[in-house]
């Protein structure tokens, strides 16, 4: 299993809002069943393979084009492992927040 991070920015729209094609790409992932996400105030991350990560990132960076903006840019951390295979989102977390606990932070 893969993590990714992923920011689409749509550009030339007359707003400073990203908040409309945004709503569009969250749309897009509920309607799907490849990869797991999770939205926060930067971006999605997504969990899944390596191919459905790709797959569906392929289909959101289209998003603001679809949407009449003549410029997307993407932005997208990939991480897989194998020697974890299985580390969720929620893992990597956790590990972090077992190192708080234990250093007394």
């Amino acid at each position: 299993m893969s993590t990714a991070d992923l920011t689409v920015i749509g550009l030339g729209r007359a707003e400073a809002s990203a908040s409309g094609y945004i709503a569009e790409i969250q749309r897009r992932l509920a309607a799907q069943d490849r990869v797991r996400f999770v939205m926060h105030g930067m971006g999605t991350s997504l969990e899944g393979s390596t191919a459905d990560i790709l797959a569906v990132v392929a289909t959101l960076h289209r998003v603001p084009l679809d949407l009449g903006l003549p410029r997307a840019y993407s932005i997208l951390k990939l991480d897989e492992r194998t020697d974890k295979p299985d580390q969720t989102l929620e893992d990597k977390v956790r590990s972090v927040e077992d190192r708080l606990a234990a250093d007394g932070s």
